[in-house]
């Protein structure tokens, strides 16, 4: 394997273990809407991303064409606020371990989606780590629905949960396919400057709806209602910026270094990092082990991930250049 697989999986590994984190916030803050937290977690996005730039930001903007802002905005909306609000409706609806079961598909709805990019191993090549991913969500899908969650939610509170979810998941499929292919035909920006550049315009997205949604919903805000629910805006502010920091502006910009140095049906897999590290933050959460078919669905992730890995390096082993 080169040097450059080798990192770019490094970074996706690292961006899921980032990412994980999204799962547990929204089972935290359940005093606070999904829209509350999309636009807390984005604002906050923009505010660190535009000071990450600082002076550097208008020669950028400068740089900005008018299929990059297309792109930005499409991408901020499918792959920022609404995902997010999508997941975070989903985990507090139908639970973390549900939540996090449907979103890991994704390595096999993106891989599916990008069987025809340059550098692409066939399918028939993946037919047996695909495989072991299948079956580790089966795993974890016979978990979920043989254990109660103690959740008391209803079935159609459960079901609306996994609509919820499945829409996150057809949300942050496109954007994932679109966003690798965008940053492999536009090198003008780094990855850094791209990250920063999306977090900005996600921000100011975030902004613009939360402005919408104050002036209509005021009173649930601000009201008498608001104040009797005893809402910690305090700590909704630190875990906001914490989770903008570390999953958007540093996960973020590790995986556009991964995005820009695995083909894309790799880096479908590496997206299983972000599943397998938001079970384990579930587990510590909840204070509590994982059960047998939990722990056999992480295995056989984990498996199907690094089986995936090595048949990209067999593949790809006789195109590596020296200094690569």
């Amino acid at each position: 394997m080169s040097n450059r697989v080798f990192n770019g999986v490094l970074c996706g590994l690292l961006a899921g273990a980032m990412w994980g984190m999204v799962f547990i916030v929204p089972a935290y803050l359940t005093a606070f809407t999904p829209l509350e937290m999309a636009c807390g977690r984005y604002i906050a996005y923009g505010l660190i991303a535009a000071s990450l730039l600082g002076g550097r930001l208008p020669p950028l903007l400068r740089r900005l064409d008018r299929s990059d802002i297309i792109a930005m905005v499409k991408h901020a909306l499918a792959g920022n606020i609404v995902y997010y609000m999508l997941l975070a409706l989903g985990v507090q609806l139908a639970g973390v371990s549900a939540t996090s079961l449907i979103i890991g598909v994704l390595p096999i709805t993106v891989t599916l989606m990008g069987r025809k990019d340059h550098g692409a191993v066939p399918l028939r090549q993946l037919a047996w780590p695909l495989l072991l991913v299948a079956a580790g969500i089966a795993c974890i899908n016979l978990d979920v629905f043989s254990h109660d969650a103690g959740s008391g939610a209803t079935l159609p509170i459960k079901l609306a949960g996994v609509a919820c979810a499945v829409g996150a998941l057809l949300c942050w499929t496109w954007y994932s396919v679109d966003n690798a292919r965008y940053l492999q035909r536009n090198p003008h920006f780094s990855s850094g400057e791209w990250s920063a550049l999306y977090g900005v315009s996600s921000g100011l997205i975030a902004l613009a709806i939360a402005a919408v949604a104050l002036a209509v919903f005021h009173g649930d805000v601000t009201g008498a209602g608001a104040v009797a629910s005893g809402r910690d805006w305090t700590l909704f502010w630190i875990i906001n910026a914490v989770l903008a920091l570390g999953a958007s502006v540093i996960g973020n910009h590790l995986w556009n270094i991964a995005s820009r140095s695995v083909p894309l049906t790799l880096s479908g897999q590496l997206i299983l990092f972000e599943t397998l590290f938001a079970l384990g933050y579930g587990f510590i959460f909840h204070q509590q082990w994982p059960r047998v078919l939990e722990v056999a669905a992480m295995l056989l992730l984990v498996a199907g991930v690094m089986w995936s890995v090595r048949v990209h390096a067999l593949d790809n082993a006789p195109s590596v250049h020296p200094g690569d």
